[in-house]
């Protein structure tokens, strides 16, 4: 009798978890709800543009207009699709809600206003900084005798191997 109740029991909180997990997923409208709100068929159309001006530049073989009709709002469409599979992935539908809510109010307007803006000053921060370690590092290893001058292990002393004969 007891296997029968833990059996049964296992089966239900089973049942019930599988519940769970599935009624939090966030639906297709929520994901773009969410999207929609905080401006991604935007973002994803200025990348769009971008890239292609990037790649007429390499290809100027290639005329305006082909750039033109490759700059169109249903390959963000598209790629928005693609997307909300992830964002229905790793965000329960609770989740999305709370970022809605954020989202649209003033303080959360500012944050996908001023977003762009303190991504690229902070990528040159992390550059800047990135930069001044090595140098120090390469300092460091250099007074060791770990590299030479010029930054590079040096030689070892060791004579080259032979060529492979052909």
């Amino acid at each position: 009798m007891r296997k029968w109740t833990g059996i049964a029991t296992g089966l239900v909180l089973a049942m019930c978890t599988a519940g769970q997990a599935m009624a939090a997923q966030p639906s297709e409208q929520q994901v773009r709800k969410l999207m929609d709100v905080v401006g991604m068929g935007r973002m994803l159309s200025q990348m769009n543009s971008q890239m292609a001006g990037v790649m007429q530049n390499a290809l100027p073989c290639i005329p305006a207009s082909y750039w033109q009709g490759f700059v169109d709002a249903n390959a963000t469409n598209q790629l928005i699709g693609r997307m909300v599979p992830v964002y229905q992935k790793h965000f329960t539908d609770k989740e999305i809600d709370e970022l809605l809510k954020f989202y649209s109010t003033p303080t959360g307007q500012k944050v996908i206003r001023e977003m762009p803006a303190t991504m690229a000053e902070g990528m040159q921060i992390g550059k800047e900084w990135g930069q001044e370690r090595g140098k120090q590092m390469i300092a460091q290893l250099q007074g060791q005798g770990t590299l030479n001058a010029q930054g590079q292990c040096p030689a070892t002393g060791a004579a080259p191997a032979p060529a492979p004969k052909k």
